[in-house]
């Protein structure tokens, strides 16, 4: 399935952006335009650790950006993780290649992951993150649920979107896959 999203609400000039679920010819360029996004390869050898690990790992929650000439602008992945014993989402990395930055691609990816998700019927979606940019996603401090991460983290950054309608979510103390290191 491949949607076309055009993100309208950021302040420079978009364009309508394809999104698509990432398939296996897009590794590479998922891994330069991350580590170029970063300006290092931590966060893209963090993807490929995510992928190595069967309980973290759900391939059809790797979504891309595609832009004008069909190359990958930008990414999103959603990750397995828990709160307490609870399943949940981690949304990480959100990478867009330097050029196409501020300009929709990465809002376009992360709508479409996160709609893919919704389509799983999961529940929650956690994020450390920037708190001016995802609750345009209906992001909101985890705290408010009763969650925490179990590291020091600003309040403010540390978010939770819930998916579906969910009536309750489970407060308790967020469990990242190993690959995240904390």
């Amino acid at each position: 399935m491949t949607d076309t999203i055009d993100n309208s609400e950021n302040s420079e000039p978009t364009m309508p952006w394809r999104t698509r679920p990432e398939v296996p010819a897009d590794r590479a360029e998922v891994y330069e335009l991350t580590s170029a996004a970063f300006g290092r390869t931590e966060e893209a050898d963090l993807v490929e650790a995510l992928r190595a690990d069967p309980g973290a790992w759900l391939p059809d929650l790797s979504y891309v950006a595609e832009g004008p000439d069909g190359a990958v602008a930008a990414y999103a992945l959603l990750t397995r993780c828990h709160v307490d014993e609870v399943s949940a989402l981690a949304l990480a990395p959100v990478a867009v290649r330097p050029e196409w930055q501020r300009r929709g691609a990465g809002a376009a990816a992360v709508r479409a992951v996160l709609d893919a998700a919704r389509g799983r019927e999961e529940r929650l979606v956690l994020v450390l993150g920037h708190p001016e940019y995802y609750p345009r996603f209906g992001f909101a401090p985890a705290s408010a649920y009763g969650i925490r991460p179990g590291f020091d983290a600003p309040d403010e950054a540390m978010m939770a979107l819930v998916l579906n309608g969910s009536a309750s979510v489970t407060p308790g103390t967020i469990r990242y896959p190993a690959a995240f290191g904390v």
